[in-house]
């Protein structure tokens, strides 16, 4: 009995260099990758936006919290129950971790759609979709305010609208076909 011997040298590669035959993974088109760099992009932005969030904190709690004394001087003046101190300051504390853990949350989603999009899951592009289409919505509502917190809104809208256009460009399409897997 004889064996072969354990291959030596050489890189590991897990798809065999040559054509696009079933069964192997094609090459990863330059629109799947630009739209990749986008969707970092996005992290990024979301990422600023958390930061900017924190640090701008004491002037969030004080727009909050003067929109809710002006709404409890509108209760009273209508015989309602005002809010306490407490619970005003609760809000305030509130908001600021709201907006802090939903743009963390963002984060996550722009970088798990780029490992998912990069990886060519053929789940991905319709995922990555209907994120596009919440954070549409999401574009349309901030419309009405104004501010910074707008144009960030606008910038990662036109950042994922690149990576829509780019995940289903024509040449993506082979890359996220099922069965070209290994």
């Amino acid at each position: 009995m004889s064996y072969q011997p354990y291959p030596s040298g050489g890189a590991y590669q897990p798809y065999p260099a040559g054509g696009n035959q079933v069964g192997q993974r094609p090459p990863q088109p330059t629109s799947v990758r630009n739209a990749v760099w986008l969707m970092y992009g996005g992290a990024a932005l979301s990422a600023l936006s958390a930061i900017l969030v924190l640090v701008l904190s004491s002037t969030i709690k004080n727009a909050v919290g003067k929109a809710l004394r002006t709404a409890n001087r509108n209760a009273v003046s209508q015989g309602k129950k005002p809010l306490t101190l407490a619970q005003i300051h609760s809000v305030e504390n509130a908001t600021v971790i709201i907006f802090a853990v939903i743009l963390l949350i963002a984060v996550g989603l722009w970088l798990w759609m780029a490992w998912a999009n990069g990886g060519g899951r053929s789940w991905a592009r319709i995922v990555a979709s209907v994120l596009f289409g919440l954070n549409t919505i999401y574009l349309v509502l901030s419309v009405t305010r104004a501010g910074l917190s707008v144009l960030f809104v606008a910038l990662g809208w036109l950042l994922g609208l690149g990576a829509i256009i780019l995940l289903w460009r024509k040449e993506s399409s082979a890359y996220f076909q099922p069965g070209r897997r290994v």
